[in-house]
Order: C-alpha cells, then structure tokens, then sequence
C-alpha cells in the first residue's frame, strides 16, 4: 500500500489504458472524488460497470459510457472513516450470453488525517 504521506486528497483521477495492470491499488484521504477513466478496450469487450465492496467506504455515484467506448466511473469516499474497499470494473462482449466479468480492480485504501492529541 502507498505511504499514508502519498493519499490523493479532494479528487483523483486513475486511467486505464489497453495493457495496464489489471489490478491496482490506491490511497485516499476522506472525501475524497475518485474519477475512473476506463479506454476502450482493444479485445470485443465493452465495459459495463464498477462497484465497491464496501460503500461505507467508498460508493459508485455515477457511470457513462461513450461512443467511443471510454466509460467514466465516479466515486466518493467516506467523509469521516477510513478503511478499505476493492473497486471492480467489468467488461463484455456485447453480442454475447452470461454475465460481465472483472476486468480491471482497484484497491481502495481510505485513510483518515491524523489526529493531534
């Protein structure tokens, strides 16, 4: 995990872009906007959408799709609380049957401010 010195504060953007890292991981401070810009994909997969494991922690508030096939997620970290959540984007095909798969994760550190006492 980043140093606790390190955590985006107020907004952070994270791209992906066609062969990056399938997994990464990421520290915020509390209330903190987190802006996912997801390229489009180079295989037959389109992106579908993202949630967190724990919405305490961080919440998915919106999602787009564009033409081109760039998808935008956004979500906003807990206020007060710190704690840990994993972002999961998923893709598909969109001609074919089943469900979306993961295809990119985000390891969500939120981190509080220290405290002076």
């Amino acid at each position: 995990m980043p140093s606790a010195g390190n955590c985006a504060a107020g907004h952070a953007e994270v791209t992906v872009a066609p062969g990056d890292a399938p997994r990464r991981e990421l520290c915020v401070r509390p209330g903190t906007v987190l802006s996912l810009v997801l390229e489009p994909r180079i295989d037959d997969k389109r992106w579908t959408g993202a949630r967190s494991s724990a919405p305490a922690f961080a919440v998915a508030s919106g999602w787009r799709l564009d033409a081109d096939g760039t998808a935008h997620a956004s979500l906003r970290c807990a206020g007060t609380r710190g704690g840990r959540t994993v972002v999961t984007v998923t893709a598909k095909a969109p001609d074919v049957a089943g469900a979306a798969r993961v295809a990119f994760t985000l390891d969500v550190s939120v981190v509080p401010y220290p405290t002076q006492g």
